[in-house]
């Protein structure tokens, strides 16, 4: 059987009309209540009669009653209808003010320390808006999973998306535990991290991430090798603080074990710079005023990071 393939128009043509004729039980009343004509509530409760296929008013000189058919699609169209004002009203308000659930993926590795802070400081501002945040490794698609917005590096961000700074760029570093210099020896250059016992990033795609360098300018990448792999950041830290063997990460992650002496800095010339961390959504012409709210915050949180710096890689 063929499948018809169109969208039914004017499903809902004269319902209200239908409606506010049955409650007043006068056409001109239902007129005079929705600010029409008496011709125009007349003309619709026929096209609604004709579409069902039956007489919904039995009218007179004097009255206006339902018939058998009137009454039973009364009583299913009223509550229906009543929904999907109600369905209005609920959309109408989350798109005239900050209200509602926001959804945002963000990677494990930054969340605690880079992200939290301005979590925290984003629910107390707008206790109306509930923030979820999914934490994952992987690049999601965030129409497909549902997010308003997502949190990653910022070359990891397609081009068609509004990218907004959240931090400055940072360095990545290569750091290890006391005990382990002590054992293995410090490296000066990164070609001695082949004779090291290095910690390595699965990523989400499968593959093992190469540690990156700048010498004398020139991007440079290495292959390395050691007895622990993880997909994300702190785990790779924490095995690092016990000694396992050398890891590099963002250095925003490493700043409270470095300080507190847990952890010492290698290699520090041939830290490479990454560009930061970005807050990103899709380029809709408008958004709700929820996310919104949140770009706005963010901007404000990245300001005064930097302060008073540039805040966006695009106007967001």
């Amino acid at each position: 059987m063929k499948q018809n393939f169109t969208v039914r128009q004017g499903a809902l043509d004269g319902v209200e009309a239908f409606l506010s004729v049955a409650e007043h039980k006068s056409f001109r009343k239902a007129a005079a209540d929705l600010s029409v004509t008496p011709s125009a509530i007349s003309q619709a409760v026929r096209a609604l009669e004709a579409r069902i296929g039956a007489a919904l008013f039995i009218r007179t000189t004097r009255s206006v009653g339902l018939t058998e058919a009137g009454e039973r699609f009364l009583s299913r169209a009223r509550p229906a209808f009543e929904e999907l004002v109600a369905a209005s009203e609920v959309a109408r308000d989350l798109g005239a003010r900050p209200a509602g659930l926001l959804r945002l993926s963000v990677p494990r590795g930054v969340l605690s320390v880079l992200l939290e802070p301005l979590l925290a400081s984003f629910c107390l501002a707008y206790p109306e808006i509930e923030v979820e945040v999914a934490v994952s490794e992987e690049l999601v698609d965030l129409a497909a999973g549902g997010f308003d917005a997502g949190i990653r590096f910022g070359h990891l961000i397609a081009a068609d998306m509004i990218a907004v700074r959240v931090t400055p760029p940072f360095r990545v570093v290569v750091v290890g535990s006391q005990a382990y210099v002590a054992r293995n020896g410090r490296p000066t250059r990164p070609d001695d991290l082949r004779q090291h016992q290095c910690l390595r990033l699965r990523r989400s795609g499968g593959t093992l991430a190469p540690w990156s360098f700048k010498d004398q300018g020139r991007a440079q990448e290495i292959a390395v090798a050691g007895p622990f792999i993880a997909s994300d950041y702190p785990t790779l830290l924490g095995a690092a603080i016990a000694g396992v063997g050398l890891a590099q990460v963002p250095e925003p992650i490493a700043a409270e074990p470095l300080r507190a002496g847990k952890l010492v800095h290698l290699l520090i010339p041939f830290a490479p710079t990454t560009p930061g961390m970005f807050l990103y959504y899709p380029g809709h012409r408008q958004i709700l005023p929820k996310l919104r709210a949140f770009v706005d915050h963010v901007k404000g949180h990245s300001r005064a990071m930097r302060q008073g710096g540039a805040g966006a890689r695009k106007t967001g």
